[in-house]
């Protein structure tokens, strides 16, 4: 067996998402901007070979989705934010490993002109197993 193209790293930067998330009933209201990064493990063998699109993630796809996705829920935290984009990662591409890095731009605090983010992964294990990471 040839493994010439091992596991791929996709990694999708800087979507940005207008999204109704926030404590403050003005941020659920109003809506701001999110920043999302997404890092998919993929197996490239096929798609290398064959140039096909069906034999990888297409990330078209999930950027699309992601905008609608945003644009239409309301909850409370970057956390129940994160779960919603995991869900619909799993639905579109499967149980494959997933990384997400949401960023929360400019949140409603006075004299804090920074950012909160949070990162979550699912179906890491062989992947972390392979890294050598515990």
């Amino acid at each position: 067996m040839n493994n010439r193209y091992p596991l791929g790293v996709i990694h999708i930067n800087d979507i940005n998402l207008w999204a109704h998330v926030g404590v403050l009933e003005q941020e659920r209201l109003l809506g701001q901007y999110f920043s999302l990064d997404i890092t998919l493990w993929v197996d490239v063998k096929e798609s290398a070979l064959t140039d096909d699109l069906s034999f990888t993630a297409d990330y078209s796809l999930a950027i699309k989705g992601l905008q609608r996705l945003a644009f239409d829920i309301q909850c409370l935290t970057i956390e129940a934010f994160t779960e919603h984009i995991l869900d619909f990662l799993d639905k579109l591409y499967g149980s494959i490993p997933k990384r997400v890095l949401l960023k929360k731009i400019n949140p409603p605090i006075n004299g804090f002109l920074g950012s909160v983010s949070i990162e979550r992964s699912r179906n890491r294990t062989s992947i972390d197993r392979h890294e050598g990471i515990n």
